[in-house]
């Protein structure tokens, strides 16, 4: 919690959840003014909830219909999120990435906020906006030729 010096005492309470709510009247009313802080700025205690879309092919493998969401503590990796990912879907496991070396497949491929992560690191942290849900985590299965 917060306040500013102005003439009409601005008070501002942000959440674990990472949204901001202020009050220009000391407290007597109140609206949010950020409803998803960056993840570098939430509590390190809060579990990023990660939304993930799988293709049809592992959606019906995992019996999911729609985007999976997934609660990952800690450092949020592509690897802290397949492991999360796995560990609630054990039969994903070895679709996505090999069991013993934990490599991506060659015809798996990764992208976030339009943009192709599937050669990143796999320790390498995940975007802000796929941290706070913002954008999803998708992955792909890759085919080639025309």
């Amino acid at each position: 919690m917060a306040v500013d010096s102005l003439d009409s005492c601005g008070v501002y309470f942000g959440t674990t959840g990472g949204q901001v709510y202020a009050s220009a009247d000391a407290g007597d009313h109140w609206f949010p003014i950020v409803r998803d802080l960056p993840a570098v700025l939430r509590s390190r205690y809060n579990p990023a909830m990660i939304r993930v879309v799988l293709p049809a092919h592992l959606r019906k493998l995992a019996r999911v219909d729609r985007e999976v969401e997934l609660e990952v503590e800690g450092r949020v990796t592509q690897a802290t999120l397949l492991d999360a990912l796995e560990a609630r879907y054990p039969m994903l496991r070895g679709t996505i990435r090999d069991h013993v070396t934990h490599k991506r497949r060659p015809f798996v491929r990764f992208f976030a906020c339009e943009e192709d992560l599937s050669h990143e690191p796999s320790d390498a942290p995940l975007p802000d906006a796929v941290l706070s849900g913002v954008q999803h985590f998708l992955i792909i299965g890759a085919m080639s030729g025309g």
